[in-house]
């Protein structure tokens, strides 16, 4: 008997032209090249320019996705967003409008950090159902407009970008040997909302807000839940870490990429890493890590990798793929 799964045949990303450099944003607040990349990892980031959206993002990485995967349209777009460009409608309706699409399912997911990893799930699960055959998955950032570019200990952390997948309905046998996404699993803990938020919305002052981060309590959080995370997707899969090729993490900081290798045992030389050049890009930094890595061939096909993330809410989840 065969089963349908969710195959990912195509992926791109897009960062903005601008680039800030830790010297850079030292001469606006009391901090140092030094002092950054000794606590983050991150040497620079890209930044939206002014009138630059983050559905121009989003689309922008589209249209490389579907290009490498061949495509020129989809059933259904998901954008994983915590920035939208208006309160309504979907960022994923100007994003299905930019690129010519006038048929099928668009909308947002807001899980901030994890939500590529929420619209992978949500894309997969339709596919699989049957109620898409194709499905674009994007995750898009202008965290840039939403920082206190005052606060050292956010506005260092934070860039812009967007990357996407595009997933096509496939039959396989059942087995961890297809192509395709194999499991995920998605968890939150509304309870630590205080220790990583931004402290507006439509409902509640009526502006924005920026973002407001407890570090420490974070970092110790995020280590301990998505080991656990990626342990949990693996067993639903019958895969162990040693089946794994490459590990894709959110790229928040690289104490907590090394932290989470670490706890897991997994070989740091199989990590990932972007943070350096890509800051923290939310929702769009798995998407955009994989893309690149994909491009420039560390990432082959057959390759299983694992995809997590956690973000404010709390939230966090993981996804296993071979490629």
């Amino acid at each position: 008997m065969t089963v349908r799964r969710s195959v990912i045949v195509g992926s791109g990303g897009y960062l903005p032209e601008r680039v800030v450099t830790n010297d850079e944003l030292a001469r606006r607040v009391d901090t140092s090249d030094e002092w950054i990349v000794e606590r983050t990892g991150i040497r620079s980031r890209h930044i939206a320019a002014e009138g630059e959206f983050t559905s121009h993002l989003a689309t922008a990485a589209a249209r490389r996705a579907l290009q490498n995967a061949g495509m020129a349209t989809v059933d259904m777009i998901v954008v994983a967003t915590a920035t939208p460009d208006e309160t309504f409608p979907a960022t994923a309706t100007r994003v299905q409008k930019a690129l010519g699409i006038d048929g099928g399912a668009a909308f947002d997911v807001q899980a901030v950090c994890t939500g590529f990893i929420y619209g992978l799930s949500v894309a997969d699960n339709a596919i699989r159902c049957g109620e898409a055959d194709t499905a674009l998955v994007i995750g898009a950032e202008t965290f840039s407009r939403i920082l206190d570019w005052d606060d050292r200990a956010t506005c260092v952390l934070f860039g812009d970008g967007a990357g996407a997948v595009v997933l096509r309905a496939a039959e396989g046998v059942g087995t961890t040997a297809d192509t395709g996404i194999l499991a995920h699993k998605l968890h939150a803990d509304g309870r630590q909302h205080d220790l990583l938020y931004a402290d507006g919305g439509p409902s509640t002052t009526g502006t924005a807000g920026v973002v407001r981060m407890e570090g420490r309590k974070v970092f110790r959080h995020a280590v301990e839940n998505l080991a656990g995370v990626v342990t949990e997707t693996l067993a639903a899969a019958g895969l162990a870490l040693a089946d794994v090729d490459w590990l894709v993490p959110h790229q928040a900081n690289i104490r907590i990429l090394d932290g989470t290798a670490k706890k897991l045992g997994f070989p740091p030389d199989r990590v990932v890493i972007t943070v350096d050049h890509h800051a923290n890009t939310s929702a769009a930094s798995v998407p955009l890590a994989l893309a690149e890595a994909v491009a420039d061939g560390r990432i082959r096909p057959g390759d299983v990798v694992l995809m997590e993330a956690m973000g404010g809410g709390f939230t966090w989840g993981a996804c296993l793929a071979r490629m």
